[in-house]
């Protein structure tokens, strides 16, 4: 009665609970929509059942909640393949957006602050946040203002090419800001 493309796209169906084909279909009435996308009206499940047999295709509940459940004639294994090659295309489109560290310390002096302002100027541009921190040990924590007025200098220096998306805050010993690309 089915043949064998079809039976294993019976199996498929059971591992996907989004659609149900064939006979997991529970309406008596279903309204029609065949092969070539031309809507067939409302019909019997049995009927719609023959006419996907006869097509070797399957019939698949596309919109379980109508009044009667829409159903479709088509072949499951390449809507399904379909499906998953759009999801991967959209998946790949997405941008993935990393948050880079710099770490520093109240006694970083400006030489090597600018080595490290010219790696976090480059992470920007290519579109990632930079989070710089600035660590205070021992007696440097009486004087957190030192690492405040840095951050500060940092972000008026890389306005060009960011914002502040949060700003200095101390937590512990360690101070923190984010800054992220313009745009």
């Amino acid at each position: 009665m089915f043949s064998k493309a079809a039976k294993s796209k019976e199996r498929q169906a059971i591992n996907n609970p989004e659609y149900r084909i064939n006979r997991q279909i529970r309406a008596r009435e279903v309204r029609l929509i065949d092969q070539n996308n031309e809507n067939v009206g409302v019909v019997p499940f049995l009927r719609a059942l023959e006419m996907a047999e006869t097509a070797d295709l399957d019939l698949v509940e596309v919109a379980p909640t109508a009044v009667p459940p829409v159903c479709r004639i088509m072949d499951f294994g390449k809507f399904q393949y379909e499906k998953q090659r759009r999801e991967r295309k959209a998946k790949k489109a997405q941008k993935i957006v990393e948050v880079k560290q710099v770490r520093l310390n109240p006694g970083t002096d400006d030489y090597h602050l600018g080595f490290k302002m010219e790696d976090a100027r480059k992470w920007l541009q290519e579109g990632n946040k930079v989070r710089f921190s600035i660590r205070f040990r021992g007696r440097q924590n009486l004087h957190t203002e030192i690492g405040l007025n840095r951050l500060i200098r940092i972000a008026e220096e890389m306005k060009d090419v960011s914002q502040i998306e949060q700003n200095a805050t101390l937590e512990g010993n360690t101070m923190t800001m984010t800054l992220a690309p313009l745009g």
